[in-house]
């Protein structure tokens, strides 16, 4: 994995021009997600740990998280998650997910922090997993991945771009 590399370090190093620091609402705006996401189980490492609490159902909160982090509607996430209107409706007031669609949002998360790592950039990595791709026939990664192996081939495709593999 790539070690970021700050604006000021690349100046000192002298690798060149690098871009130049994001403006003051973006970095305001994500570090106001990671602030909320701090306590997020979708940001917790220990497998063991996630797995508890995906067979428990997650709380709409991680609902809420994720659906911030990724920037989607409430209705585009549900969808993806496998979720109908009614559903989500309840959920909102019941609390909790039920298992396949806490592992859905797990797979989505885990998704979106692997594009983090590989784009440099939450903003990127959103787009990114928005934008249709050829690699995907026309579809976004994030229908792309509406099941477990269309999760693993945008995880390879990542996996690629990282490595500077033409795809």
């Amino acid at each position: 994995m790539r070690r970021k590399v700050s604006y000021r370090d690349a100046l000192k190093k002298g690798k060149g021009a690098p871009a130049p620091p994001p403006p003051p609402e973006q970095i305001a705006y994500a570090e106001e997600i990671d602030e909320r996401s701090k306590g997020s189980v979708l940001r917790e490492p220990e497998a063991a740990y996630m797995i508890d609490k995906v067979r428990d159902g997650l709380p709409m909160t991680e609902f809420h998280t994720l659906r911030e982090m990724l920037g989607l509607t409430e209705e585009r996430l549900a969808g993806l998650l496998g979720m109908s209107r009614a559903t989500l409706h309840r959920r909102k007031t019941g609390g909790t997910l039920d298992r396949a669609a806490s592992d859905r949002l797990v797979r989505y998360a885990r998704l979106l922090n692997r594009a983090e790592a590989v784009f440099d950039s939450a903003d990127s990595a959103r787009r990114w997993l928005s934008a249709p791709a050829i690699a995907f026939h026309g579809e976004s990664p994030l229908d792309f991945a509406d099941t477990e192996v269309g999760a693993r081939e945008v995880e390879a495709l990542l996996g690629r771009i990282e490595h500077g593999v033409f795809s």
